[in-house]
């Protein structure tokens, strides 16, 4: 997989959209991630406003989560159930409104899938 040009260091908002684009389908990552990923360290909830006031169609908003894998979105609003079911169809299996995070060293982690193995 190609890396992406990176986005502008002025433009935070370019840059939590790469981060969320850049997560493969099938796997999932929480606001704080995509925040790091994007050099906002700490700015999970202005991830969570830009995912909130962005209108890409294309944009895989439903493979971001809370960081304990619980979707954030109400249990009882149409968003949620999206969520779910665009999960579900890429193969995430979701219970009780909740998805697996990955391990933070497991080799199938987002970093690894963008930046390779850890060095030894």
């Amino acid at each position: 997989m190609a890396t992406p040009p990176t986005p502008p260091l002025s433009d935070p908002v370019a840059r939590i959209l790469a981060a969320i684009r850049a997560v493969p389908a099938g796997q999932v990552a929480g606001y704080g991630h995509i925040a790091r990923r994007a050099g906002l360290p700490g700015r999970a909830r202005m991830v969570a406003r830009v995912l909130r006031e962005h209108h890409d169609p294309a944009l895989p908003w439903h493979r971001i989560v809370r960081s304990d894998g619980a979707i954030a979105i109400p249990r009882a609003s149409p968003g949620f159930d999206e969520q779910v079911r665009r999960l579900r169809r890429e193969g995430v299996v979701v219970t009780n409104g909740r998805v697996r995070m990955p391990a933070a060293d497991a080799p199938d982690t987002l970093d690894a899938v963008l930046w390779g193995p850890p060095a030894t």
